[in-house]
């Protein structure tokens, strides 16, 4: 045998090699994402991130749902019989969860109710760039604005810029942290009468004769404390399930759709709007100033069953690390 032949001889039995180790090295790898997904698709499934520092891995679920759909067809390409059986059990199970918010409710909203357009922001202590804001709410024609870490030299701020013209009535109150501005005239002020880290403002508003309860809301952050965010979270579900059907809560919730707190404060009466219209995907945090866009949802305006609906956006304004959000509510009945 010549040293041609010996050489291809080498080299076709090192092909086959080749190809086993990077087949080794692909399964490791989605070995590792199914070892990552499983024990948030567990963490979601207990609600084990009440009150625990797993409410913070918890708002990664939604992305791993993706990464496991994606090895998923890894595995069934290379016959992975077992990591592939896996792999279904976890894409379906994140089916389960994530499927109905990207399904329209179809509520059917007569063409004459009345409507109510929303808003709320949180301004980054103040540091929200004001014009930016005021025009945001003339151009989309809000009647309500809620704010969060709203400080007293932002609210001179936004008046200078014009906010006191377009909204003359308000609930201020920036030495605690949220405030509700309005076009329509407000009545019943005040905070929360419920034990939270920030005291949450709220306020009534009339609309075609319907007085609607307002909850400007900012709860502490999980990264910082998760009991006292699952006590803010708590809290507002004990006010949701007392409130009535004609409620709007709105803010910086710090939480997501898939925490489990947020998924009690939902079921104690609260619709998400953002889910409701089947736009289940419209993270608002965190805005960095970079390309990279935000990674989650904490940000959301919640309805009673007295309203529904009709429209839910997404907003950049400069100096902030937050996305606004702008919904439309009609009244129901």
């Amino acid at each position: 045998m010549t040293d041609v032949d010996t050489r291809a001889v080498v080299e076709a039995s090192a092909t086959p090699r080749r190809a086993r180790r990077g087949r080794l090295v692909v399964l490791v790898l989605c070995g590792l994402v199914l070892a990552g997904s499983a024990p948030l698709v567990l963490i979601r499934l207990v609600g084990l991130d009440t009150g625990t520092v797993l409410a913070m891995p918890i708002t990664g679920l939604p992305h791993a749902a993706v990464a496991t759909a994606v090895v998923l067809l890894v595995l069934v390409v290379l016959r992975a019989r077992a990591l592939a059986l896996a792999a279904v059990l976890l894409v379906a199970t994140h089916l389960v969860w994530l499927t109905p918010r990207f399904v329209a409710d179809g509520t059917d909203v007569p063409a004459g109710a009345p409507r109510l357009r929303v808003a709320t922001a949180n301004t980054h202590r103040g540091q929200v760039d004001p014009a930016a804001l005021v025009e945001l709410v003339r151009a989309n024609q809000v009647d309500v604005l809620a704010l969060e870490e709203l400080t007293a030299e932002g609210v001179r701020a936004l008046d200078a810029a014009g906010l006191r013209d377009l909204m003359p009535h308000r609930e201020l109150h920036p030495e605690i942290d949220s405030s509700i501005y309005s076009r329509l005239p407000l009545s019943r002020g005040g905070l929360l009468d419920r034990p939270t880290t920030w005291p949450q403002t709220t306020a009534t508003v009339t609309v075609a004769g319907r007085a609607v309860r307002l909850v400007a809301v900012h709860t502490y952050f999980p990264a910082g404390d998760p009991q006292r965010w699952t006590g803010d979270m708590t809290a507002l579900r004990d006010e949701a399930s007392a409130a009535g059907s004609d409620l709007v809560v709105l803010g910086d919730f710090n939480a997501t759709l898939d925490h489990a707190p947020m998924r009690s404060l939902l079921a104690a009466g609260l619709v998400d709007t953002h889910a409701e219209l089947g736009r289940g995907w419209a993270p608002t945090w965190p805005v960095s100033g970079s390309p990279l866009p935000p990674l989650i949802q904490i940000d959301h305006v919640l309805h009673g069953r007295g309203l529904a609906g009709v429209s839910a956006s997404e907003h950049t304004l400069p100096g902030t690390d937050h996305r606004a959000v702008i919904a439309e509510l009609a009244l129901l009945g």
